[in-house]
C-alpha cells in the first residue's frame, strides 16, 4: 500500500465544507452501482467472449473519462485538477485495461461474477448509502440545532426589549394616574423593574450560551461529521479494493492464459490506499479566506438605554443565585453521562479501527452504526453540559459563588384544592393542574414562574403548627414587600403625612431619571455617587455599611461593630481547635471510632498527611473516646488566635445555630477514605511572600477590641496575613498594624 506522509483531515483543512464533502462521498457510494453494473453486464458478456468484452472496455472508459474530474475531485473544486486523476481511478484505469486484454471467458466464470462481485457490491452500497443518509440528517440536526439557538436567542431579545417597553409604559403611567391610583402605578413600575432585569440577566446568559455551542458548532461537531464522512469514503474504498482483489483472484483461477494480467492488475489494486483519495480531494476544495461567524453580543433596548452588566441587586441575586444552584447541581451528573458515553464512542472507535487493521472479524458497517448512535447521544449531553458550564461560568465571573452557604427548598409540583396566595408575591395561585410549587420541608407555596425569585433561606422540616406560622408570616412580608415601593413614594412627597395632596407635588421621572436609574441598578452601583432617581439619593458602596446579615444565610464574614461582643470568658482561654463532621463514618480499624454526620468535635491530633486526625467528640451522645476518622470527613475551623478577637452577637450566633440544626437530606461521605499507613511528620514550611500585597479598605472601622487596628474608607493597606476563615485579617496602615475584618476590606 501507498505510504503517506501526512494523513488528511475533513474536520481541520475542510471547515464548514459539510455540502461539498457529503456530495463528493454520495458520489463514491452511487459509483459502486456502476461498479456493480459493470460486472453484470460482464458476466452477460462473457458468454460471447473477446468480442464483446473488448466492446465492455470501451463502454466502460467513456464513463470513466466523464466522472474522473467528479470522483477525483469533487464537483466544484477550487484548484483545477488538471489532468490529474485519484488513486482509485488510476486503479480502475488498470483493471480496463486488463480487462481490453483478455480474450477468453467461461460460463463458470460469468456465474462468479453475479454471485460473487455484483451482488456484495449491490449490498455495500445500499448500506453505505443509508450511512451517508444518517450522516446528512445529522448535518440537517446540528444546523437546527445552530438555527434553534439563534432562534432562541432572538426570541429572549424581543423579550427583553418586550419588558423593557413595559417598563417604560409602567413609568409613564405613573405620570398619568391620579392620586388615588399613583400608589398602585409605582408599585407595579418597580415590580416591572425586577422583572426587566432579570429578562436582561436571561437575555445575557442566552448570549454566552448560544455563543458557546455557536463555537462548538463550528469547530466540533462539523469538523467530527466531516471526519466521519472521510472515514465513511476510505472505508467504502477499502472495502471496493478487496472485491477488486476478489475478482483479480476468481480470474487468475479461471484464467490460466491471463495469468500475468491479472497479477499486474492485483499488484496495482493495494496501491490504491483509501488516504490517497481523500488527500486529493482536501488539496483541490480546501477553503482558504473561511472565517468563522462573529460571536453575538448585548445590544441595548431602543427604548430603555442600558449596558451589558448584570443586575446585582438583591432580587436578581436571589434570581441569578437559583440558576446557579440548579446549573452547579446538574454538572456532576452531566460530567458523569458524558465521560460514559464518551468511553463507548472510544471503545466503538478502538473496534473499528482493529477491524480495519484485518484484528477484528466484525462487520464494520453495524460497528460504524453503533458509534454513530454513541455519538449522537454523547453529542446531546455535550450539549446540556455545555450549557450548564456557560451558567456556571457567567455568573460566577460576575457575581461569584453566591450559591455558597445557600439552603434552597425542596420544590414540587401541586396543585392547590383550596385557595392559596404566593409566599413571594402574595397573589393567588391560579391554575387545575400543577399550576404551583410548593416546599416539601418548609411549605413554601408560589408560582412557577416565581420559582427563581424565591431567597434559598428555607428553614429545614418543619411542623404543621410552625408551618402555618411561617405562612403567615410570610404572606405580611410579601404584602409589606408589595406596599414598600409605594410606601417610599408617598413618604417623599414633602406633605410629612405619607399622602399626596396633588400630583404635581410627585418628583417628575423624566428619560435622563430612567437612563441613570437603569445604570444604577444594571451595574449594581453606579461609578458616580448620589444620584437621583425618583426623588431617593442612590450611595456608592463606599459611602454605605454592609447589612446585616438575614437570618437563614450562612455567616461567611463578621459583621459591623454594631453586631460585635465581647469575648466569651470560656473562649478566651481555649487553644484547642475544633471541627464538625460532614459526614458520617464507621470504623474499619483499630484506633478508629465511629462518628455521626454534623457531630461536633475537638482536634487532639492534626493531621500529619497521612490522611487522618485523631478527634475527640463533643456530643454527649457520642462517646468521648478520642480516635482516628478521615480528614476528608470533617471540616476545621480555625485555630483560635492567642489576641482576643471579639465574637458575633447572641443574634448572629441564634442565626448561624437555628441554620444548623435544621433538617437536611443526609449527605453522602466519599466513597475510600484515606488509607492508613505510617504517620509521618511533615518537614515542609511555607514559602514567604513572592511580593508585598495590598488591600483597601471599603468602609471606615474603628478598633473595638485588643489587637484590631482602625482604617479609613479608601485607605491602601498592606496585607500581613490573609483571612483563616475567621473573618479577620492582618494588616498594616497609617493607624498602626492589626487585624480588621476581611469582608471590609478588598484586594488591589
Amino acid at each position: 500500500m501507498a505510504e503517506v506522509d501526512i494523513a488528511p483531515n475533513f474536520g481541520a483543512e475542510l471547515k464548514d465544507g459539510f455540502k461539498n464533502a457529503n456530495a463528493w462521498v454520495g458520489g463514491g457510494i452511487q459509483w459502486l452501482d456502476d461498479i456493480q453494473a459493470f460486472y453484470r453486464e460482464r458476466a452477460v458478456i462473457e458468454k460471447d467472449y473477446s468480442a464483446k468484452l473488448a466492446a465492455l472496455a470501451k463502454k466502460y472508459f467513456d464513463k470513466k473519462l466523464k466522472k474522473s474530474s467528479s470522483l477525483s475531485v469533487g464537483d466544484t473544486p477550487t484548484v483545477t485538477p488538471g489532468s490529474l486523476e485519484s488513486a482509485s481511478m488510476t486503479t480502475w484505469t488498470v483493471q480496463l485495461s486488463t480487462l481490453e486484454s483478455r480474450a477468453a471467458e467461461h460460463e463458470r466464470f460469468s456465474q462468479q461474477l453475479v454471485s460473487g462481485l455484483a451482488e456484495p457490491l449491490k449490498n455495500l452500497a445500499a448500506r453505505y448509502e443509508d450511512l451517508r443518509k444518517q450522516h446528512e440528517g445529522y448535518a440537517a440536526k446540528l444546523e437546527k440545532e445552530r438555527d434553534s439557538s439563534y432562534g432562541d436567542l432572538k426570541k429572549t431579545k424581543g423579550k427583553y426589549d418586550s419588558v423593557c417597553q413595559e417598563v417604560e409604559n409602567k413609568r409613564k403611567k405613573i405620570e398619568s394616574s391620579f392620586d388615588h391610583g399613583k400608589t398602585k402605578a409605582q408599585g407595579a413600575y418597580v415590580q416591572q423593574q425586577a422583572d426587566m432585569r432579570n429578562t436582561k440577566n436571561t437575555y445575557l446568559i442566552t448570549i454566552n450560551v448560544t455563543n458557546k455551542q455557536k463555537e462548538r458548532y463550528y469547530y466540533e461537531y462539523v469538523p467530527e461529521l466531516l471526519d466521519a464522512l472521510q472515514a465513511l469514503s476510505e472505508a467504502r474504498t477499502a472495502t471496493l479494493n478487496n472485491i477488486w482483489s476478489a475478482a483479480s483472484t476468481m480470474e487468475t483461477q479461471t484464467l490460466d492464459r491471463s495469468l500475468q494480467l491479472m497479477s499486474h492488475l492485483s499488484s496495482e489494486i493495494p496501491r490504491n490506499n483509501p488516504v490517497l483519495d481523500s488527500m486529493m480531494f482536501v488539496r483541490h476544495n480546501a477553503l482558504q479566506q473561511w472565517q468563522p461567524p462573529s460571536d453575538f453580543v448585548f445590544e441595548p433596548s431602543p427604548v430603555w438605554l442600558d449596558d451589558n452588566s448584570m443586575a446585582s441587586d438583591p432580587q436578581s441575586r436571589t434570581f441569578l443565585m437559583n440558576i446557579l444552584s440548579k446549573s452547579k447541581s446538574s454538572l456532576g451528573a452531566l460530567r458523569k453521562e458524558c465521560e460514559a458515553k464518551r468511553r463507548e464512542v472510544d471503545g466503538a472507535k478502538r473496534v473499528r479501527q482493529a477491524i480495519r487493521e484485518g484484528k477484528d472479524k466484525r462487520d464494520e458497517v453495524e460497528v460504524v452504526r453503533s458509534l454513530f448512535v454513541h455519538s449522537e447521544s454523547l453529542h446531546e449531553a455535550e450539549r446540556r453540559r455545555v450549557t450548564a458550564e456557560v451558567e456556571v461560568e457567567t455568573i460566577t465571573a460576575v457575581m461569584g459563588d453566591i450559591s455558597v452557604g445557600m439552603r434552597a427548598h425542596r420544590f414540587e409540583n401541586k396543585t392547590f384544592k383550596i385557595p392559596t396566595n404566593c409566599d413571594l408575591c402574595s397573589d393567588r395561585i391560579w391554575g387545575l393542574s400543577a399550576k404551583g410549587l410548593s416546599c416539601m420541608d418548609c411549605g413554601y407555596t408560589c408560582h412557577l414562574k416565581c420559582e427563581l425569585k424565591v431567597p434559598a433561606d428555607c428553614p429545614g422540616e418543619l411542623d404543621k403548627d410552625a408551618r402555618k406560622a411561617v405562612k403567615a408570616q410570610r404572606q405580611v412580608e410579601a404584602q409589606n414587600m408589595a406596599a414598600a415601593p409605594a410606601g417610599a413614594e408617598m413618604a417623599t412627597n414633602g406633605n410629612g403625612n405619607g399622602t399626596s395632596s396633588h400630583r404635581d407635588s410627585l418628583p417628575s421621572l423624566q428619560r435622563s431619571d430612567t437612563i441613570g436609574s437603569m445604570n444604577t441598578l444594571s451595574s449594581g452601583y453606579a461609578a458616580s455617587a448620589h444620584r437621583s432617581v425618583s426623588g431617593a439619593t442612590v450611595t456608592s458602596p463606599a459611602e454605605t455599611k454592609p447589612a446585616p446579615i438575614s437570618k437563614g444565610h450562612r455567616v461567611m464574614a463578621p459583621p459591623p461593630a454594631a453586631y460585635r461582643s465581647a469575648p466569651d470568658a470560656d473562649d478566651s482561654g481555649s487553644s484547642e481547635q475544633k471541627g464538625k463532621m460532614l459526614y458520617a463514618y464507621t470504623a474499619n480499624g483499630d484506633g478508629e471510632i465511629s462518628v455521626a454526620e454534623g457531630i461536633d468535635f475537638a482536634v487532639v491530633e492534626s493531621d500529619d498527611g497521612s490522611g487522618w486526625l485523631r478527634i475527640r467528640p463533643l456530643s454527649p451522645f457520642s462517646s468521648q473516646t478520642p480516635g482516628l476518622v478521615p480528614t476528608s470527613y470533617t471540616e476545621l475551623q480555625p485555630r483560635p488566635s492567642p489576641r482576643p478577637i471579639s465574637t458575633l452577637s447572641s443574634a448572629a450566633s441564634n442565626s448561624t445555630t437555628s441554620l444548623n440544626s435544621t433538617t437536611a437530606p443526609r449527605k453522602q461521605g466519599p466513597a475510600v477514605a484515606p488509607r492508613r499507613g505510617k504517620r509521618t511528620v511533615s518537614t515542609s514550611a511555607g514559602g514567604g511572600a513572592l511580593g508585598v500585597k495590598y488591600v483597601e479598605a471599603l468602609y471606615t472601622y474603628e478598633p473595638s477590641g485588643d489587637g484590631e487596628t482602625g482604617m479609613n474608607a479608601g485607605e491602601r493597606l498592606v496585607l500581613i496575613k490573609d483571612d483563616e476563615g475567621d473573618g479577620w485579617c492582618t494588616v498594616r496602615g497609617g493607624k498602626g498594624e492589626g487585624v480588621v475584618p476581611a469582608g471590609w476590606v478588598k484586594a488591589v
